[in-house]
């Protein structure tokens, strides 16, 4: 308890930044009961009775730091001049996140997950248990806005630019490798590469990365994967679960290729802390066991928070064993907050901590 209080008491003195795809997650409340049948088209209108915007992605990260207490975070990506863009600065300003390295562009979109929840008046209590803050909403197909072609030259250059600046100014820097579509997303080829040379010539600040699809391509970054994302990293033609084992197998192996530890996440078993000594190839993998939650659990954003708890806390003087169970504790709590992409604070944790280890 005591390591863990001097560890968030040291937050609010660090600066991170996160550079990625900085999404707006919107949320449409529809109430059945209100829905209308159209004259033209004979179909159902929904209609919407509330509105939830947030920022996602990269700003799920951002989120989850400030709720930790880090002092200062900068939002490092491209955005649209639109309304959706204006949202989501408006949103990281609302947690207190710095948008001054985001660049807006009238050619691009603001990358935008449109999530319409239907409000059923004997619908399931399954997003927010019973009397919750979103009771008997249930989520339909979501509605995906994001850009279909590569960054330009132009872009990058500023990007890297920007990135460049951030960098100077914080103790960590954390990546945020959204967009499946290669070159489509803020993390290009040219920028991943850079990103590497950076950390290199910087090895005193913490670098980290959580990649859907690339993780296996980064260097000189810790990786956070999960299970399955970095059994694909090592044979992107696998299908199917991932046991403990070979999760440990496909940890080392990105370790020794990102001459980093790897912080490969497996849900409510935990995280393998894998590492490699460059020097002598020996090979360390240590089990940090997951915390126990009970009653419903929503996944969604789990990772990213997990990573926020990492890497705030090595930016604060954490061993990456102690961060991983720090990583633990924020995704046991960001889990249990339904239909939302939850955030935890330093109250909460230390709470978590006593009484998982009461319950021990």
């Amino acid at each position: 308890m005591e390591r863990l209080a001097s560890l968030l008491s040291r937050l609010p003195d660090i600066a991170i930044g996160v550079v990625g795809d900085f999404f707006l997650d919107r949320y449409l409340v529809i109430d059945r009961a209100l829905s209308e049948i159209s004259l033209e088209t004979g179909l159902e209108v929904y209609q919407v009775v509330e509105k939830r915007s947030s920022p996602g992605a990269a700003g799920t990260v951002t989120s989850n730091l400030r709720a930790l207490g880090v002092g200062t975070v900068y939002a490092v990506g491209l955005i649209g001049d639109d309304g959706e863009g204006y949202e989501l600065r408006q949103g990281l300003r609302q947690t207190g996140v710095s948008p001054n390295y985001l660049i807006s562009r009238s050619d691009c979109y603001t990358p935008t997950y449109t999530k319409p929840m239907v409000r059923e008046p004997d619908g399931p209590d399954g997003l927010g248990g019973p009397g919750g803050p979103h009771r008997n909403e249930h989520e339909i197909q979501r509605i995906d806005v994001k850009n279909r072609r590569p960054l330009t030259a132009a872009v990058e250059d500023e990007i890297i630019q920007r990135l460049e600046e951030c960098v100077a100014k914080v103790d960590g820097l954390m990546v945020s490798d959204q967009v499946q579509e290669r070159n489509f997303g803020v993390i290009t080829d040219r920028i991943r590469a850079r990103l590497a040379q950076l950390a290199g010539t910087y090895p005193e600040k913490v670098f980290s990365v959580d990649s859907r699809t690339r993780i296996g391509e980064y260097r000189n970054l810790l990786l956070k994967p999960n299970r399955v994302e970095a059994a694909k990293a090592i044979d992107p033609r696998w299908e199917g679960p991932v046991d403990r084992a070979m999760a440990r197998e496909c940890g080392v192996e990105l370790a020794r290729r990102a001459r980093r530890p790897a912080c490969v996440t497996m849900g409510e078993d935990g995280i393998l802390v894998c590492e490699v000594d460059p020097r002598t190839g020996e090979e360390t993998v240590t089990h940090v066991p997951g915390v126990p939650v009970s009653g419903a659990i929503d996944p969604v954003g789990a990772g990213d928070s997990a990573a926020a708890g990492i890497v705030s806390t090595l930016c604060a003087g954490a061993s990456v064993e102690e961060a991983a169970l720090v990583g633990n504790l924020v995704a046991s709590i960001t889990v249990q907050q339904i239909g939302t992409t939850g955030t935890a604070s330093p109250a909460q944790l230390l709470a978590r901590l006593q009484s998982s280890r009461a319950s021990e």
